[in-house]
């Protein structure tokens, strides 16, 4: 094993025989890692994908995307190579991630589900989706061709802080919107909703109808 790397929500790791695997963890999957010979936490028959180094093992368990082949075709890989600016690389082009955005194509689109397109800007998931828009005070709602370029630029940097705080930690720690439908919403008070999401692959969203609102977005037919 020569290097492990991410790309947006995918792992790749990389061998020196010209191998590489990329595994994509989707809403179920997991990595786990282990001494040699602790018992394991999740059943065998749920392990895609087992690595084996000296001193630890690597089980990557319910994964749906799990892949070998050959590291020279990266660069033409259709799952990689439409992937937005990496939100967690040290090189992130905030500028391109933008202009991304900003793609006529997106402009109708509500700005939650412009945040989950990994060909804009490659990372974001449900979890950081919440984060951001709550912290932001900013409605799942409304449309990119609504916001301007400040606003956006906001939303790009605190989602980058976020996840880099979260990558820091080993830990995404508390959730102020995600997953808290009908709990007080911390900073004012009010209950959060969430509701389906998105045509091409609806995902929950949670927001808060005070304080990232009121908005007639918000409250979809």
């Amino acid at each position: 094993m020569t290097a492990i790397q991410t790309q947006g929500k995918n792992l790749l790791v990389r061998f020196s025989n010209g191998l590489e695997v990329r595994t994509h963890l989707k809403l179920y999957g997991s990595w786990h890692r282990y001494r040699p010979g602790e018992r394991w936490r999740m059943p065998e028959s749920r392990a895609r994908l087992v690595l084996e180094v000296p001193g630890s093992v690597a089980v990557c368990f319910d994964a749906p995307v799990v892949e070998l082949f050959e590291q020279r075709t990266e660069s033409l890989h259709p799952a990689l190579v439409g992937l937005g600016p990496d939100l967690l690389s040290p090189t992130f082009d905030a500028a391109e991630a933008l202009r991304r955005l900003r793609d006529p194509s997106r402009a109708s689109w509500t700005i939650g589900e412009a945040l989950l397109d990994q060909r804009a800007l490659a990372g974001i998931g449900t979890i950081w989706r919440a984060e951001t828009l709550w912290t932001e005070q900013m409605s799942p709602f409304v449309t990119v061709g609504e916001l301007d370029d400040a606003t956006l630029q906001r939303l790009i940097s605190t989602a980058r802080r976020l996840l880099s705080s979260s990558v820091r930690n080993g830990s995404p720690g508390p959730m102020r919107a995600y997953r808290r439908t009908g709990r007080p919403c911390p900073r004012c008070g009010a209950l959060i909703l969430s509701r389906r999401q998105g045509l091409e692959l609806p995902r929950t969203t949670y927001w808060c109808p005070r304080c990232q609102g009121p908005s007639v977005h918000a409250w979809p037919a």
